[in-house]
């Protein structure tokens, strides 16, 4: 018990304990007060106006307690702000952070917006509950945040939900007077939402079931950036990249790695660093590709040609690679000539490199009996895509360059791409036909006789068709599952 407490209030054995000092100076100030008050009345009451005096002070005092307690009943019995010296009630307002002076307000109510944003803070307490802070008083909201250690200092990457009305810049500055550094930011869209790990898992089953996905789930991993397969021994011949260790090369914007079929892969950001965290989820991606082999999925759509013919469209990799040059010997020159704009010879030495699952994904067309008589490429190529069909002369002008062609537009849209370009020459009039059915927006760019055809895919949505299950249908018509 503290010994400041009041002696009424302890308890010995369970009772109140009681002392007669208070008692006696209880009793002393009671006689006291009988005493004065005989005093004034015998004092008041043998005078001349002795009892009328009385009579008027009881008045007044039972006039003053009257007031006194409407008064209370009326304006309540908290006492005037200022004779406490208390803050007045603050004013009504949306819940949140006060605006600091000098700090524009923004709608909260808005349109919101948001944002992806990296920064670089010092690895000391406080560092993040001022970014915290700085985002709170301009209504911005943290949906998530992953950090980085570095050997000095963290790299903190946010989600952020902000007032349409905020700049990126005001964001920015706002990190930067709160500490951040190289700060990074950028729009972001609905499937940022989804947590790291969640994110991770799902990148790493889609890479599981198709080698041509690790582009895709590497660039979904680590945002805009460059990246290039270069073969071990390549197709022109030469020499080809200088080696890197099994564990990989991290430098600054670059990552190189072991690539999973020989050769190496490389992985650039311009201007913002790869932290040693993004460094190691690379590697697993492209650990679990190495360990899984080459893998397709095995999927197929089948199309009835308007003769009544049945045409197999499916995915093929490498081990289609003898029945793909048995297609090549059975076109003419000029089909060859006008697909790999090089000499007819050297057309085999592509075909490897082509159907090689971590360089895209190839379509194949497939009679019944099992004969390829089309195929379609979608390559990788950097920043950009690339698509590329070659149809035997004999199977020509039957629709089966359109239908694939709308397949690998439709794996581009599904992988995120932008665009897609189709390099061919000008007297090439059935692929030229080919993209313009895309009925997409076209650029045409012509070079000493090369046509270069870029189709943008946000104009027009593109239905996702799944690479799983079978599909029948007519060409031309829209599909049906069978």
């Amino acid at each position: 018990m503290t010994g400041d407490m009041s002696n009424v209030t302890r308890a010995k054995h369970g009772r109140p304990v009681h002392h007669w000092r208070r008692d006696l100076v209880e009793l002393a100030a009671l006689f006291t007060a009988v005493a004065v008050a005989d005093a004034v009345a015998n004092l008041i009451g043998h005078g001349p106006d002795g009892p009328t005096l009385l009579v008027i002070s009881a008045l007044v005092l039972a006039a003053t307690a009257g007031f006194h307690t409407w008064w209370a009943r009326r304006h309540g019995h908290a006492p005037p702000a200022d004779d406490t010296g208390a803050r007045p009630a603050p004013e009504a307002r949306p819940a949140g952070p006060a605006d600091r002076e000098g700090t524009p307000a923004h709608d909260v109510t808005g349109t919101r917006a948001l944002w992806r944003m990296r920064t670089t803070v010092k690895d000391e307490p406080g560092s993040l509950a001022a970014l915290c802070t700085a985002m709170a008083e301009r209504h911005v909201d943290i949906l998530s945040l992953q950090a980085h250690p570095l050997a000095e200092g963290t790299v903190d990457e946010f989600l952020l939900r902000a007032p349409g009305a905020l700049a990126a810049a005001e964001i920015t500055r706002a990190v930067s007077l709160a500490g951040g550094a190289s700060t990074w930011i950028e729009r972001a869209d609905a499937h940022d939402l989804v947590d790291a790990p969640t994110r991770v898992l799902g990148l790493a089953a889609r890479t599981a079931l198709d080698a041509a996905e690790l582009p895709l789930a590497l660039r979904q991993l680590l945002g805009r950036c460059t990246i290039r397969s270069l073969p071990g021994t390549p197709v022109g011949g030469g020499r080809g990249p200088e080696p890197v260790p099994a564990e990989g090369v991290l430098e600054d914007t670059v990552m190189r790695l072991p690539a999973p079929e020989g050769g190496v892969l490389t992985v650039e950001r311009p201007y913002l660093p790869f932290t040693p965290t993004e460094f190691a989820r690379v590697r697993a991606l492209v650990e679990l590709d190495s360990r899984l082999g080459p893998r397709i999925p095995h999927g197929k759509d089948v199309l009835t040609l308007p003769e009544g013919k049945d045409i197999t469209v499916r995915r093929v990799d490498t081990s289609d690679l003898a029945a793909a040059k048995a297609m090549h010997e059975r076109c003419s020159p000029r089909t060859l000539g006008m697909r790999y704009h090089g000499p007819v010879g050297d057309a085999d030495r592509y075909l490897k490199h082509l159907l090689s699952p971590r360089f895209g994904r190839t379509l194949a067309a497939q009679t019944t009996s099992g004969r390829i008589v089309g195929l379609g490429h979608l390559l990788w190529d950097g920043d950009e895509t690339e698509v590329a069909l070659l149809i035997e002369d004999d199977w020509q002008q039957r629709g089966i360059g359109g239908e694939l062609l709308d397949r690998l537009v439709a794996m581009a849209v599904e992988a995120g791409c932008e665009s897609v370009y189709a390099v061919t020459q000008a007297s090439n009039t059935g692929m030229v036909t080919a993209m313009r059915g895309l009925g997409l927006p076209l650029d045409y760019q012509i070079e000493e006789g090369t046509l270069v055809i870029t189709a943008r895919l946000d104009a027009t949505p593109v239905a996702r068709r799944s690479p799983y299950g079978t599909v029948v249908r007519h060409a031309g018509d829209p599909a049906r599952r069978g």
